[in-house]
Formats: C-alpha cells, structure tokens, sequence
C-alpha cells in the first residue's frame, strides 16, 4: 500500500497514471475465476483509486497549498 506522503511528492500526470493503473488492477482482479480472486487486492486498490483522487480534488481546490 502506498502512503499519502507518497502521493503527495507525485505530479499530477503521475498520479493520474496511477489511479489509471489501480483502476485496471481493480477490473482484472474482479474478473478473474473464483478461486484465484483476492478480496485484499481489490481493496488496497479502491483504497489507492480514494487517496490518489482526494489529493488529484484537493490540488484543483487550492492551487495554492502544496
């Protein structure tokens, strides 16, 4: 899982290719057979799609605060 001081040293284009990134790993997990699915992947995912678009929301917000 990655941190949120993590996210925040990443540009914007990086983080729009990471949440490009989780999104795919998300749908590839969901669709994979019963058996081989991991509930804890999809997770860690969603949870890095929320962190990435809440720092992506806050920069469009504050332009000014870094």
């Amino acid at each position: 899982m990655i941190k949120m001081s993590d996210i925040k040293k990443k540009t914007d284009a990086e983080l729009a290719d990471f949440v490009t990134k989780a999104r795919e790993t998300v749908r590839l997990e969901r669709f994979k057979d019963k058996y081989s699915k991991k509930a804890s992947v999809i997770n860690v995912a969603k949870k890095e799609i929320a962190r990435a678009l809440t720092e992506i929301t806050t920069r469009r917000d504050n332009p000014n605060i870094k």
